[in-house]
């Protein structure tokens, strides 16, 4: 008895076999895995607080529980909320880099190291290195990010 090519079994035996291979190659990191991003939005907020010792934040979207900044980067925070009281408990920190009326600093791109970039703050003069975590938010390191400080609205 000869046997009938079956263009359904065919097309079941395939789906089964992505329905297995398919995952087995994302385990094995071959297939890259999706992206938890923010959409790219113009302006982005954050809320850093003091933890550890160091300047920290939470970001639920993608993903960050007590991101530290680190290499330079709190002291430059440090500069930024030098005038909004109790800026330890937490304060609105506005990002873009795209420039925006009433930023407060500049933040100028260096050089990429150790899966992070360096960036340049102009007045004063500093040098901090932003984490990966910088990829969250933006597909490329960003050429210039503009950066606001306000204090947490009164609840």
């Amino acid at each position: 008895m000869k046997s009938k090519f079956s263009v359904r079994r065919t097309a079941l035996l395939l789906l089964l076999m992505l329905a297995v291979a398919v995952p087995a190659l994302w385990a094995a990191g071959w297939l890259p895995l999706p992206q938890h991003r923010v959409p790219q939005n113009t302006l982005l907020v954050i809320t850093p607080y003091r933890a550890h010792g160091t300047w920290v934040f939470d970001d639920p979207r993608v993903g960050l529980v007590q991101e530290p900044f680190v290499a330079g980067v709190p002291e430059m925070i440090d500069v930024l909320v030098a005038d909004i009281p109790d800026a330890d408990q937490g304060f609105r920190m506005t990002f873009s880099a795209e420039e925006f009326p009433g930023y407060d600093k500049r933040l100028t791109w260096n050089r990429s190291e150790s899966s992070g970039n360096w960036y340049t703050l102009d007045d004063p003069p500093m040098e901090g290195w932003i984490c990966p975590a910088l990829f969250k938010y933006y597909d490329e390191p960003p050429q210039e990010l503009y950066i606001r400080a306000d204090p947490l609205p009164a609840e």
